[in-house]
């Protein structure tokens, strides 16, 4: 896209956004600026939309892989005609630019310690999900946020599609029946895969500031630059990855905060490549007033599967799916009742809501209110996964006081909220 082109259409975009009254804001004549931390395609997909959006000035970019770094820094001066200056360490670009956003595009095991450096240096945080690594991250994050009054938007953007939206109108019109089970899933369609030796890492990569509070290991490809989700020193699995979004799809349309009991088992059935994610896992959360499943597996669907990712509301009076790019559908159980749909209602070019999300983001900053996707309510959704996580590392069923975000009577699965960090890395209090 070419400078002229994308100015024009971030013109026709603002117009049409300034028109929903959900993502009104109140313009001042400074422009925001922005560090992004993390150059690759989900942080660089973030950008675009800000720089799209507009009312900002990109002063950094931040990576650790020099050629990601590259083409990113080529890409800002292409689109906007002016280029940002470059940094390997986040505390350089945030303390030598002091930002007023900090977008945070790293893998998992490096999102607390940048988002809470740039909130305790006064920026609000564009955080991917999950928010965290672990729950005592997670917490921190939150703390932090809370204390110096900053706004965190997490990547959770499906908050502000309308087809979400309007899935939870209609589930708690009452229209499903008395909900008292919620299916959430993905299905992968893949096979073991092969084994990919380690290697020297290429020169534009600095792999030891790219492990960082992770043990220190060999470099593989496999991992870097996309498959680190695969790796539980770096990730959680698809539980985390996936399971996140339909968990916070859940804890929107319920009341209840957080689960009172959770269990899991799993394990490596399949995948042979070198990795230690789970690619089979299911987790039971028991609520109060409902119980809710996760699944994933790499396994064929069943012939009556028709949907690949997303959530199932089990009522009195039917059956709500939820999804990603199929929308929603009520399959009502009276007999010769006809199925209601609502399509999709995503933005390209990656059919996520990136758009609505940065907009509401820059509202939530201007009007100082609370983002759709607050910290809090991300917290929540990735302490979801994290429990089953441990749940699926220790073998047995978890006691969880939400209040305290402590596991009742249990010492060793305790010590699996938070972990050890690095060489100079620490977690900030």
């Amino acid at each position: 896209m070419k400078r002229r082109t994308f100015i024009k259409d971030s013109l026709i975009v603002g117009a049409g956004l300034s028109a929903l009254p959900l993502y009104a804001a109140t313009f001042n004549n400074k422009p925001h600026s922005i560090v992004l931390i993390g150059a690759g395609w989900w942080g660089m997909n973030i950008l675009r939309e800000a720089m799209q959006y507009g009312n900002c000035k990109v002063l950094g970019i931040c990576d650790v892989d020099g050629q990601a770094l590259s083409l990113a820094l080529k890409e800002v001066e292409t689109l906007v005609g002016s280029k940002p200056k470059a940094y390997k360490d986040f505390r350089d670009a945030i303390t030598e630019q002091k930002p007023d956003i900090v977008i945070v595009g790293t893998p998992d095991h490096w999102h607390a310690i940048p988002a809470i450096f740039a909130i305790q240096h006064g920026a609000h945080v564009y955080l991917e999900k999950p928010i965290a690594h672990t729950i005592e991250e997670g917490r921190a994050i939150l703390n932090a946020a809370r204390k110096y009054e900053r706004k965190v938007q997490v990547g959770t953007h499906r908050r502000l599609s309308k087809h979400n939206n309007s899935a939870m109108d209609f589930l708690r019109s009452g229209k499903v029946g008395e909900i008292s089970q919620v299916k959430t899933f993905v299905n992968y369609r893949e096979g073991p895969g092969t084994i990919n030796p380690d290697s020297e890492a290429p020169d534009h990569l600095d792999w030891d500031f790219w492990l960082g509070p992770a043990p220190k290991r060999d470099f593989n490809s496999r991992i870097h630059p996309n498959g680190f989700r695969n790796y539980l020193d770096y990730a959680n699995g698809q539980v985390a990855n996936w399971g996140i979004h339909w968990f916070d799809q859940v804890l929107w349309w319920t009341e209840e905060k957080y689960p009172k009991t959770v269990y899991s088992t799993g394990g490596r059935f399949v995948k042979n490549d070198g990795s230690d994610a789970p690619d089979t896992q299911l987790a039971i959360y028991e609520f109060d007033s409902f119980v809710m499943e996760w699944e994933h597996k790499l396994c064929a669907q069943n012939f009556n599967e028709d949907h690949q990712f997303g959530c199932y509301f089990y009522g009195t009076l039917g059956t709500f799916y939820l999804g990603w790019r199929q929308g929603w559908t009520f399959y009502p159980k009276a007999k010769g009742q006809q199925a209601i749909h609502m399509p999709a209602s995503l933005t390209g070019p990656d059919f996520h809501n990136v758009k609505e999300s940065w907009a509401d983001f820059v509202s939530a900053i201007e009007n100082d209110t609370l983002p759709s996707s607050d910290i809090e309510s991300g917290h929540l959704a990735t302490n979801m996964s994290l429990l089953a996580m441990i749940s699926l590392n220790t073998g047995r069923s978890l006691q969880w006081d939400g209040k305290k975000e402590n596991i009742v009577n249990d010492k060793e699965a305790n010590k699996l909220l938070t972990k050890d960090y690095r060489g100079e890395w620490f977690l900030p209090s």
